[in-house]
């Protein structure tokens, strides 16, 4: 039980916020207009391990199945995303970064450089390394309550 007043999820709600404003006007800025920060999220994760199923996408998303269901349908009509049938499991789709997502990846990772640059603005290396620890820290302890 914690004693004393926290204000964590306030203040992560609070950064969540403020950094996808921010990430947006990036975006503008870099002329990208076919994708969103959430987008960006999905294909960065493509980008960084591939093909994957919806489930893993999930997974490394943190998004619910069916806000990435609908957000996977409007980058499909947008051409930044395939559906890929399992040829061994007809039941299986797969979700793969199309050619016209890949000419994005240069613009999105100076957008991410960029984000981090502001972020981590003022912080030592050391003091990077333990904030992220202790995220991962809060991340495992939701995950842990079925979140």
């Amino acid at each position: 039980m914690c004693l004393i007043k926290t204000y964590g999820g306030f203040l992560l709600s609070q950064v969540r916020h403020l950094s996808g404003r921010v990430g947006e006007t990036l975006l503008k800025q870099c002329g990208v207009e076919v994708f969103n920060g959430a987008q960006g999220r999905i294909l960065y994760v493509l980008w960084e391990h591939g093909t994957m199923t919806i489930t893993r996408l999930g997974q490394l998303t943190s998004l619910a199945k069916t806000t990435l269901t609908s957000m996977l349908d409007r980058m499909e009509a947008g051409g930044l995303v395939r559906r890929v049938p399992d040829r061994e499991n007809r039941r299986q789709i797969f979700i793969e970064a199309t050619e016209k997502a890949n000419e994005y990846r240069a613009k999105y990772d100076w957008i991410s450089d960029r984000m981090s640059e502001i972020f981590y603005r003022g912080f030592t290396e050391s003091e990077i390394t333990a904030f992220e620890n202790q995220l991962r820290r809060i991340i495992q302890n939701l995950e842990s309550e079925g979140a």
